[in-house]
């Protein structure tokens, strides 16, 4: 039996029944190269699980984890060794998490429970050993699948205007042929077989019957220009939802950045340089001020990106798709930022064989390297938190030489590239004896040369700040919903361009608020940041429920409730999870938030399409029928037989009225504000139109008939 204490927050933020007392560990299954051994619940031996027998788990079990393996139940973490867990699919942060056994707060946010492991997520580096404490529906992931179920979803505004639309022209369609049928019987004395002849002849004329079929064949249309666009429809009245929608509650990471990791800014006893580019994708430039600088030139860029190459486990991959990383994405984005300064990796790595290393770990919060070059002799290189290696460190690197360190100078700019919401890095140096073929501790832990600082973000898509401005511009706010940080949640909103940026609500504000209150916090509010699953559900239905049409973008487990009640779920097809798809609409196939630009308005493309085929087809239908109404008021034969009218819909009306659906956007199309949800189909205009447009058909109707009798 295995005890400990322990500080536990389950699924759904309630406490376990064992919070805060001795953990006991249950023995039953023993679980190893996917050999099954069954104890007796009696036995009291120590219990090991792999994590592969995850249908074997149950709490108070002891689960080891590994590099590469998938965590199998909620995991309350006995000991960390180096262990990095990726969690983004439950919490949308775009790096990995380091793990570690200190307990935290029972308050805490999902993404700051460092003494935690999920089920689902993946175990990136390292090693673990946890006590389980949920499984299945227990477990978050499960949490969110029990709260998947339990979302109602709602019909699109386009099935709720149809039905409304259907409705009462079914109603009054019935009472106008009843009123007819008895004027014809009692007032025009008609036998009851002709009055019931003509009623149906009305019925038939009045009778939209290639609506249906052209809407459905407008609306695909629209399918396949979104498909174009990468915007694949997984529900055909999704396509004009999108035109409707007025607001877009985007997810940041991988929708309106790449979730990669960009060297965005280094400092150096110079100043700070600006690092440009994307992405993994080792194009750019330096610059600091209004200036291009060249990073080969300068002795301080090109000290920094070697140790930033040097000091690195990952490897940068050229794919059919870009560029990815094979490791940690931070070192990936260092090593695209040494290539950048014009290093060659592989050749460089060559030139500076790695002699000996100490890996990262949690405890001490760095990482070390010792290289052998043939003209600088032996140097370590250090890579690490910055308010331990700046600790560790006893001088500053110029291009004139080491220099007396300034640690309030450094520590300033920790502080303002963390303002900014990047990520710091400390990269420092030591010379080291030729003597040296093994690093130690205490070697590097005193007397290193600081070269500079590495902030680093997951930056904007430049498409998606041309699509947020696209977007005010229609009239469409777009909010930012994430789980990630704050301050980094605030500075991608910044270079997005968004409204009001600094107007940030984290998860535990969000907690505190009533429904009311949070109805009034959301209208100013743009960036909501270390929400769960729960807090985005909750937020599209304030939204809802104030009258809004919710477009909701996605790539995680914990996105796909809100995907469900939002009007619109729009998941992402690369990196989206499976249950993100299942949840959504709209699937994009290249992850970008420009393509839901463009499929607002190929949605608003399908609605004015609509729009004119029902103003092309219900003037037919109406002077059809009122040709009829006035001829058995005056006593006239009836100028249109059931089986013409018929033809005339059916053929005419609806083979001209296909034309309509092939119409190009209009040119203004994206500088109209988003129709009302409550706006009918028929507007004041398109009715008055209807109208006048069905009284010329009765009148040409009638003209040609007297003009036919009169001829003979």
């Amino acid at each position: 039996m295995v005890q400990g204490f322990a500080s536990v927050r389950g699924a759904g933020g309630k406490d376990e029944a064992f919070m805060k007392r001795p953990l006991l560990v249950r023995h039953q299954v023993s679980c190893q190269a996917g050999l099954h051994r069954r104890y007796q619940l009696e036995s009291r031996s120590d219990r090991h699980v792999n994590p592969f027998c995850q249908h074997d788990l149950v709490p108070g079990d002891i689960v080891l984890i590994d590099a590469g393996d998938r965590v199998p139940a909620d995991l309350r973490l006995l000991r960390a060794r180096n262990l990095k867990i990726d969690e983004s699919a439950l919490t949308g942060e775009s790096i990995t998490v380091e793990k570690n056994e200190k307990p935290v707060s029972e308050h805490a946010a999902l993404g700051d429970r460092r003494c935690m492991a999920y089920a689902g997520t993946f175990v990136v580096a390292g090693q673990g050993q946890g006590i389980v404490i949920a499984t299945g529906l227990e477990t978050e992931i499960g949490h969110i699948s029990s709260m998947l179920r339990a979302v109602e979803t709602l019909t699109t505004p386009l099935i709720r205007q149809i039905d409304h639309f259907a409705r009462y022209l079914t109603l009054a369609i019935l009472g106008v042929s009843s009123i007819m049928f008895i004027l014809a019987v009692w007032l025009r004395s008609y036998p009851w077989v002709d009055a019931f002849m003509i009623v149906v002849g009305l019925a038939v004329a009045a009778i939209p019957e290639g609506l249906p079929a052209v809407m459905t064949i407008t609306l695909a249309i629209g399918v396949q220009r979104m498909a174009q666009r990468h915007a694949i429809v997984r529900l055909l009245p999704a396509v004009e939802t999108l035109g409707s929608v007025s607001i877009i509650c985007s997810d940041k990471t991988g929708t309106l950045t790449k979730n990669e990791m960009t060297v965005r800014t280094v400092v150096t006893k110079a100043g700070f340089t600006e690092v440009t580019g994307t992405g993994y994708d080792p194009r750019g430039a330096f610059r600091q001020g209004d200036r291009e600088v060249d990073g080969v030139a300068d002795p301080a860029l090109r000290e920094l990106a070697l140790a930033a190459l040097l000091c690195n486990n990952a490897v940068l991959r050229r794919t059919e798709t870009g560029w990815a990383v094979d490791g940690d994405p931070m070192e990936g984005a260092l090593v695209s930022f040494a290539i950048k300064a014009g290093y060659d990796a592989e050749t460089t790595r060559r030139q500076f064989p790695r002699t000996d290393e100490i890996p990262f770990d949690s405890r001490y919060r760095y990482m070390a390297t010792l290289h052998h070059g043939h003209d600088n002799g032996f140097v370590a290189y250090v890579k690490g938190a910055p308010e331990q290696v700046i600790a560790m460190c006893s001088s500053q690197y110029t291009s004139q030489g080491p220099e007396q360190i300034d640690l309030a100078h450094w520590n300033r700019m920790v502080d303002v590239l963390g303002a900014n919401g990047q990520r710091v890095l400390a990269l420092a140096k030591k010379p080291m004896p030729h003597s040296a073929h093994d690093l130690t501790f205490r070697e590097v832990e005193r007397d290193l040369v600081l070269i500079g600082l590495a902030g680093l973000i997951d930056p904007p898509r430049e498409e998606a700040i041309t699509a947020v401005a696209e977007c005010a511009t229609a009239g469409i706010r777009v909010k930012m919903i994430t789980g990630d940080h704050a301050a980094t949640a605030t500075a991608v909103a910044r270079q997005l361009g968004l409204e009001r940026p600094n107007s940030v609500i984290t998860g535990d504000r969000l907690d505190s608020l009533d429904d009311e209150a949070l109805r009034l916090a959301v209208k100013g509010t743009t960036v909501f940041a270390r929400a769960t699953p729960e807090h985005k559900l909750r937020l599209v239905e304030t939204l809802q429920a104030d009258g809004a049409i919710v477009a909701m973008t996605g790539d995680g487990v914990n996105d796909a409730p809100a995907l469900k009640r939002a009007d619109v779920g729009i998941a992402m097809g690369r990196k989206g999870t499976e249950a993100a798809k299942e949840a959504a609409e709209v699937v994009l196939a290249d992850d970008n938030f420009a393509t839901i630009v463009a499929a607002v308005r190929e949605g608003r493309t399908v609605h004015d399409n609509l729009t004119k085929v029902i103003g092309w087809t219900l003037p037919t239908n109406a002077g059809e029928a009122m040709t009829i109404i006035v001829a058995i008021l005056i006593g006239l034969t009836l100028p249109l037989t059931p089986v013409q009218i018929l033809w005339i819909n059916m053929v005419t009306a609806v083979g001209l009225g296909l034309t309509l659906a092939f119409e190009p956007p209009e040119p203004d199309i994206m500088q109209r504000p988003p129709r009302a949800p409550d706006a009918p189909i028929l507007t004041g205009l398109l009715l008055w139109r209807v109208i006048f447009v069905s009284l010329l058909f009765a009148a040409g109707a009638f003209g040609m008939f007297f003009w036919a009798e009169k001829g003979t």
